[in-house]
């Protein structure tokens, strides 16, 4: 069936207002069926290749919006810090240390610590905002079908399996100059030369770099997989001009 762009607006409006918010009206317009996307580049199928294309665009700037929400959450200050959800712990042996000293009434040292680890992921978030620009930028027609009939958390997966690397390259000498600025290695060197020979004190050596790559990522991605769900099932979340006009009610 081809697909005039006059056809395809009236398609696009007619759209019942149930549909399952952004990507369920896209999978609404090509009737769920990624088995037809090899031929949307032939001729005999210009016009659903428009719709698939305007589809495709439609999702990747939802995507583009969602993640750069996420990246002005978690990297504004208390973003993970004053989050319950994503807020990062002491490495345990650090934690088991600082639970001790706290009966003692000595654990303002390793206290800090904890709060500049988190103000280390903050800072260094902001590194992912272009790589998840790059991301989607290079998402094809084929990744984002994959992404419109797939789990609720999609889109999320798709970038945690792409981005990963590139975000730890990225963020991990933010992550070892913000620890050196915030003065979280001279917090960790002051509470293991004050506390490292105390009885009942556990071994005080961790990789705080690694730890906190670790659960910054864990964090973002969290926060993306919510922003996903929420595309998905929000229509508020068509806020540009591009989005309402290829998901319109």
């Amino acid at each position: 069936m081809r697909f005039t762009a006059l056809t395809l607006s009236v398609v696009l409006l007619a759209l019942p207002a149930s549909a399952d918010g952004l990507f369920g009206k896209a999978k609404d317009l090509l009737g769920g069926a990624t088995n037809t996307l090899p031929s949307l580049g032939g001729s005999s199928s210009a016009g659903s290749a428009l719709g698939a294309d305007e589809v495709g665009r439609g999702l990747k700037e939802a995507l583009r919006i969602g993640s750069a929400r996420v990246i002005d959450q978690v990297s504004a200050l208390g973003g993970f810090e004053g989050d319950s959800v994503i807020h990062i712990p002491l490495p345990e042996n650090l934690a088991r240390a600082q639970n001790v000293l706290n009966r003692m009434g000595m654990s303002n040292q390793l206290d800090e610590l904890e709060t500049r680890l988190n103000r280390a992921a903050e800072t260094a978030s902001v590194k992912a905002r272009d790589l998840f620009v790059t991301a989607v930028d290079e998402m094809t027609i084929d990744d984002a079908m994959n992404i419109l009939n797939g789990p609720k958390d999609a889109a999320t997966q798709y970038f945690r399996g792409r981005m990963t690397p590139g975000l730890l390259a990225e963020m991990k000498p933010v992550v070892d100059s913000s620890l050196a600025e915030v003065g979280a290695i001279r917090t960790y060197e002051n509470a293991v030369g004050q506390f490292g020979d105390m009885p009942l004190v556990p071994d005080l050596r961790a990789d705080l770099t690694t730890h906190v790559l670790d659960l910054g990522l864990d964090g973002i991605f969290h926060y993306l997989a919510v922003e996903e769900a929420a595309i998905r099932a929000n229509p508020a979340k068509r806020t540009t001009e591009l989005l309402q006009k290829a998901f319109a009610n």
